[in-house]
């Protein structure tokens, strides 16, 4: 008849004084089990020597027994909790971008589901699960997942930043709000987010309004320089044009430069002559003679000329 195996129970292999999992366990000569590096720390800042289980006192420092047995067990719980870990991380979905990965995952990292202010971690459903059930490990204080665990800590008491001085302008923890910022003025870290997320948004929102301001400006300094230089070209035609009609005329020192007349004959001293002369349609026309020497002045007795309008 063979014997059933008995499933291992987590606390079974759980150290008192951290209460994690035996890392190279040791024993005491009372008989209790604890990490080396652990009760080593213990007994080297606690005077006189006690067991911290069941407080027996050494007269000197006690000889620690290695537990080769435990250290095989405790090798063999962690590799079945890896591969339970695993075959259930396989199951599930990697975290996505923007959520908190678990931080005891070595394969696919999974979405956290809760963070451990004691070790700092954040744990996925799987990883989670000794929080949840091992006596020593449900002390440990869990929250939402949280990224950068390490830097969301008080440095000072250790504890979580959980409010906003408005006094000091800075994150504390519930330690600092009843010691050092005792007087200041506090609010929920989160509610200090949501407002510093909302006035972020509307001063982003005016950013967007006066770029897009400035753009409209700009179209219509375009729209003004394009009608500008549109303007500029038909002025310029026109000038063209104008000068061309000038130029039809022939450009000769017999011309009366400044009026809008011809010579219809050479200078002559004295004789008859007959002119004939198609007015039909026009606004306005001149007739008449002129000294030679005035024919840059306009038309009129004063100016030694004689003419029929």
């Amino acid at each position: 008849m063979s014997g059933a195996r008995s499933p291992r129970s987590e606390d079974q292999f759980l150290c008192s004084i951290c209460l994690d999992v035996f890392t190279d366990p040791v024993s005491t000569p009372c008989g209790h089990n604890y990490c080396k590096i652990c009760i080593t720390h213990h007994w080297h800042v606690n005077v006189p020597y006690k067991c911290p289980m069941c407080k027996k006192a050494f007269k000197k420092r006690p000889e620690l027994q290695v537990k080769t047995f435990i250290s095989e067990m405790v090798a063999e719980f962690r590799r079945e909790a890896q591969q339970k870990a695993s075959s259930s991380s396989s199951e599930q979905q990697a975290a996505k971008p923007g959520e908190v990965p678990c931080d005891a995952c070595t394969g696919t990292k999974v979405k956290a589901l809760k963070s451990c202010l004691v070790s700092l971690t954040s744990y996925c459903e799987t990883h989670l699960e000794p929080h949840l059930t091992a006596p020593g490990l449900k002390r440990h204080q869990l929250v939402e997942p949280v990224k950068n665990l390490e830097g969301r800590m008080c440095r000072q008491h250790d504890k979580l930043l959980e409010l906003f001085c408005k006094t000091d302008q800075m994150c504390v923890c519930m330690l600092c709000s009843v010691l050092e910022h005792r007087t200041h003025e506090f609010v929920p870290l989160k509610e200090e987010y949501e407002g510093k997320k909302a006035e972020l948004g509307k001063t982003e929102a005016e950013i967007q309004q006066m770029i897009q301001k400035r753009r409209e400006k700009i179209e219509e300094l375009k729209q003004s320089v394009r009608i500008s230089k549109e303007g500029a070209a038909r002025e310029k035609a026109a000038g063209v044009q104008m000068k061309k009609l000038f130029e039809n005329l022939p450009d000769k020192p017999e011309r009366f430069s400044k009026c809008v007349s011809v010579l219809g004959k050479q200078s002559f001293s004295s004789g008859r002559f007959y002119f004939e002369v198609q007015v039909k349609g026009k606004t306005g026309w001149d007739l008449g003679v002129r000294e030679r020497d005035q024919f840059l002045a306009p038309f009129s007795p004063q100016n030694w000329s004689w003419v029929v309008r």
